[in-house]
C-alpha cells in the first residue's frame, strides 16, 4: 500500500532522512518512532505529496508521490500533529470542504459525518465556528475529515496527543477497522505503549536513519518496545 524506496531528503547539509526504504503492507497498522527530529515529519510529509525530496521513490499503491501526486493524495488520508484548520468556518461546512475535494456523494458524506460526529461526541458542535474549538475538538474533526472519503491509506503524525482517553479508544478501534478492511496504516508517536499494543510492525529511525523494523514480536523480542527503543538510542550514540 505505500512503499517508501531509499528516500532521501536535505536541509542545506543535514539529511533529515538519509536512504530510508519501509514497506506498509494492506491490513497492517505501522508504527514509526524516534526522538523528536529524527526524521519522522519529514518522511510523512514526503509520503503524502506536502514535501519534495532530493532521492529515492515512494508508490501509494503502486502510484508514484513524485510523478502523479494527484492520484496518490486521492487515495490517502493525512492527519497532522497540529491540525490547521480554517477558523472561519463551522465544522460541518470544514467537513462538506473536504467532502467536495474528494468528490464524496452527498448521501455517503451526510452517512460518515453523522457517524463519526457522533461517535467522536462532536455532534452539537458542528455547527460552531472552528475558533471556538479546543484543540481536542479540532484534531477529532480532523480525524473525520481524514474518513470522510474511505481512504486505502491514512498517515498520521503523533494522532492520539489532544484526545482525551475516550477519543483515543475509539480512534484505535477505527484504525483496526480500517486494516480490517484492506487499508493500512502508517503513523508516528511517542506513546510506546500505545505502539507496542496497536501496531503489527514498527519502523524506528534515529538522525535519519532506519535502525530497525519488522514485525513487533521480532522487534520487542521478551523486551518491552520503550526498553528497545532505549537500548538502541544508546547503541548508536
Amino acid at each position: 500500500m505505500l512503499r517508501i524506496e531509499h528516500l532521501t531528503k536535505s536541509y542545506g547539509d543535514k539529511k533529515a532522512v538519509d536512504d530510508l526504504s519501509l514497506h506498509i503492507k494492506p491490513g497492517e497498522i505501522y508504527g514509526f518512532i524516534g526522538h523528536n527530529g529524527a526524521g519522522k515529519t519529514t518522511t510523512i510529509k514526503a509520503c503524502c505529496g506536502i514535501l519534495r525530496f532530493d532521492n529515492g521513490e515512494i508508490y501509494v499503491d503502486g502510484t508514484s508521490v513524485k510523478t502523479n501526486p494527484i492520484e496518490c493524495k486521492s487515495k490517502i488520508a493525512y492527519i497532522p500533529d497540529n491540525p490547521d484548520l480554517y477558523d472561519y468556518m463551522t465544522g460541518v461546512q470544514y467537513l462538506n470542504f473536504v467532502a467536495d475535494i474528494f468528490a464524496v456523494s452527498a448521501e455517503d458524506r451526510q452517512s460518515r459525518i453523522h457517524k463519526y460526529a457522533d461517535a467522536f461526541e462532536i455532534t452539537k458542535d458542528l455547527a460552531q465556528p472552528l475558533s471556538a474549538y479546543s484543540h481536542g475538538m479540532k484534531q477529532k474533526l480532523a480525524i473525520i475529515s481524514a474518513l470522510i472519503h474511505n481512504p486505502k491509506l491514512v498517515i498520521m503524525d503523533e494522532p492520539f496527543v489532544g484526545l482525551d482517553p475516550k477519543a483515543s479508544h475509539l480512534l484505535k478501534g477505527l484504525m483496526r477497522d480500517i486494516c480490517d478492511n484492506g487499508g493500512a496504516i502508517f503513523f508516528s508517536t511517542h506513546v510506546l505503549e500505545v505502539a507496542e499494543k496497536l501496531c503489527d510492525k514498527v519502523a524506528i529511525i534515529k538522525g535519519g536513519k532506519l535502525i530497525k523494523s519488522g514485525d513487533m514480536d521480532e522487534v520487542k523480542g521478551d523486551d518491552s518496545l520503550e526498553e528497545v527503543f532505549l537500548e538502541l538510542e544508546d547503541e548508536k550514540c
